[in-house]
């Protein structure tokens, strides 16, 4: 694509009152930012030695070109301040504002420093497990959140994303974190009792610099008999009760918790992985071939949704009563038919994991993130950091020879950046 010029030429002669107007139209679209006449890539990256050149472990970054460059209109029509950094965004930029790359915990490494240094990806997801407390979590928080700033971002700070659900799934653990229960023990709770435990858990989640927990799950496993068998809910006790009547009430109020706290929860794995029996993180093929598109397993999503839910994560399975043809991050009658359209969601969709999810296997990382975005997908998450520049390459590359890809892009970042916005994120 065509590089912005933050110079634009006009006609002069007789009509100079006219283009003065023009002028002064270009400077309040863009608001002073955009790029300067001539910058045809990214910014340049640090010089330090930990970020100019991709980890051994790594797969090699893309090529910069002019034609990597931002698009001349990625905004048009659209007025504030997230259409003006994205104005202001190299593609580059805004292929990193679609991702969302992990971190462990404990400690940054070499890929994911590259990832965020050399590739600009905007986001990222501690993963792992640490009982280091908020003392020692939000230092390597900020020691993170540090190298996604500045030039690389132009001035847009990241949604800091991790699994904070309670009972096995519990990533943040110590001095200043409470001990969580399983969700099928908050469930006993009232719904009251649970929004009050849930907003002090947001509250230290924030403490430590996350603004985004990947939970609550709103998947909905048909009975205390059933759990055992489903391996990815179930067996671990994720589920808030069997009904999605239960579901709903008690995930509701542990997201309306985290949303009080200032935490944006993120409800999972739609449209619902309580009816299978494998686990898309270890095993291939695993199908829910009892899942229909209006079916009442849906509604705890509905409710959610409804009750202004800012992230929803789709499920990695196949529904082949809704699509034969493709998995949920794959399928535009999931992504885009079933969420934007029958649920009338606006918030960002993000991907389960889908650089190491067995689930995914088959298809090359590089195309992943592509066939997510297309389906109309907003941040594709990967949580193997060496397999993150395969996906961005991937994305980078379609968007460059593919103007309604690259569009599908640009529509994808912008609401990133509207989220951000939204919670303060945007210099």
């Amino acid at each position: 694509m065509a590089a912005v010029s933050g110079k634009r030429w006009w006609i002069v002669g007789a009509c100079l009152a006219a283009a003065a107007l023009i002028a002064v139209a270009m400077v309040q679209i863009f608001g002073g930012n955009a790029p300067l006449a001539g910058s045809s890539s990214a910014p340049s990256s640090p010089s330090s030695s930990t970020t100019s050149a991709p980890p051994s472990s790594a797969t090699s970054a893309p090529t910069s070109s002019a034609s990597a460059s931002s698009s001349a209109s990625p905004s048009s029509g659209v007025k504030g301040l997230a259409a003006e950094k994205l104005a202001a965004m190299t593609l580059e930029q805004r292929v990193g504002q679609v991702l969302m790359v992990s971190s462990a915990v404990t400690g940054a490494d070499q890929n994911s420093l590259y990832a965020l240094d050399t590739l600009f990806v905007g986001n990222v997801f501690m993963k792992g497990r640490s009982t280091a407390g908020q003392a020692g979590i939000g230092a390597e928080v900020a020691a993170i959140t540090a190298h996604i700033s500045g030039s690389r971002t132009v001035g847009v700070r990241p949604f800091v994303a991790t699994d904070q659900e309670g009972g096995f799934v519990q990533i943040m653990r110590g001095p200043g974190f409470d001990e969580m229960p399983q969700a099928i023990e908050q469930g006993q709770l009232s719904p009251a009792a649970l929004l009050s435990e849930s907003t002090r858990w947001g509250q230290q989640l924030a403490s430590v610099g996350v603004n985004v927990n990947l939970a609550p799950v709103l998947d909905t496993v048909p009975s205390a008999e059933f759990a055992p068998q489903n391996a990815p809910i179930g067996t671990f006790g994720r589920e808030y009760g069997y009904t999605p009547a239960a579901v709903s009430s008690h995930g509701l109020a542990f997201a309306q918790g985290m949303m009080a706290s200032g935490v944006e929860p993120t409800i999972k794995h739609f449209p619902g992985l309580g009816r299978v029996t494998l686990n898309t993180d270890v095993a291939d093929g695993v199908t829910d071939d009892i899942t229909v598109r209006n079916d009442p397993y849906v509604a705890p999503f509905r409710d959610a949704v409804q009750a202004g839910v800012p992230w929803l994560m789709m499920s990695n399975a196949w529904y082949p009563k809704i699509d034969p043809s493709a998995m949920a991050p794959f399928s535009k009658v999931m992504v885009h038919d079933m969420v934007r359209g029958d649920l009338g969601f606006k918030g960002v969709i993000v991907s389960d994991d889908i650089c190491d999810a067995v689930q995914v296997s088959a298809l090359p990382v590089a195309q992943r993130g592509v066939e997510f975005i297309a389906a109309g997908g907003t941040m594709a998450l990967c949580t193997n950091q060496a397999l993150l520049p395969q996906m961005y390459s991937g994305l980078l590359e379609r968007a460059q020879t593919d103007p309604g890809f690259a569009e599908k892009v640009d529509a994808a970042a912008l609401l990133v950046l509207q989220a951000k916005e939204a919670k303060g994120l945007i210099d």
